[in-house]
């Protein structure tokens, strides 16, 4: 059966490079922001080695945190787009702001999202929109590249508790979350069909952050 090539086209994906004029408003106010406020910071920032936490609350004010986490959850109501778009125009001018915003909005939040409970979504989401960073603790000092032979353990304990045993390295934003998505093995005879991941806040118990890695960015 034959159709019109107008109807066709309707139906093909827009190009990336073709944004709408919303799109086109929020990539020129994160550009404005970035080149205003935090290219002044970036060579500081590199020689110290530490990320300014004033760009931080700033981030959270202009809704850069929570960009596609929906408005009843106190989110920006976005796109994945929206965020990959915030995640260069940053990235223009700083790689570390640019991972920031990524871990935030497209590894944590993305995931909570997905794969959430009803209660999960309500407990983090509106705090990730508002002023709680997260990080996405997966990578481990033999499972670099390999996610799928990470050492990391969890043990169920009964009534929904879970004991997680284990050491992750290079995890962004780890300094300055509250919030962690850390995976672990529960099955370790399953091999990689076994991990899962477990949402984890900063002060529970056994809990701690190692020395920074002198590493770039």
């Amino acid at each position: 059966m034959s159709h019109p090539a107008s109807s066709i086209s309707e139906n093909l994906p827009r190009p990336l490079t073709s944004l709408t004029d919303e799109e086109a408003l929020f990539r020129q106010s994160v550009r404005e922001f970035a080149e205003q406020q935090v290219r002044p910071l970036v060579a500081e920032m590199d020689e110290e080695g530490k990320f300014a936490p004033e760009l931080i609350g700033h981030f959270f004010d202009l809704g850069l945190m929570g960009i596609e986490v929906p408005e009843e959850f106190g989110g920006q109501g976005g796109t994945f787009f929206n965020a990959i778009l915030a995640v260069e125009e940053m990235s223009r001018v700083d790689a570390s702001a640019g991972v920031i915003v990524d871990v935030q909005n497209t590894l944590v939040n993305n995931a909570i999202l997905r794969w959430g409970t009803s209660d999960q979504k309500k407990n983090y989401l509106a705090r990730q929109s508002a002023d709680t960073v997260g990080a996405y603790a997966l990578s481990e000092a033999g499972s670099g590249s390999d996610a799928f032979a990470l050492a990391s353990r969890a043990t169920a304990l009964g009534s929904g508790d879970w004991s997680i045993t284990g050491r992750k390295l290079w995890i962004t934003n780890a300094l300055e979350a509250d919030l962690f998505v850390v995976f672990a093995n529960v099955d370790p005879a399953a091999g990689y069909r076994g991990i899962t991941a477990f949402v984890v806040e900063r002060g529970m118990p056994g809990f701690g952050i190692g020395k920074k890695e002198d590493k770039l960015g």
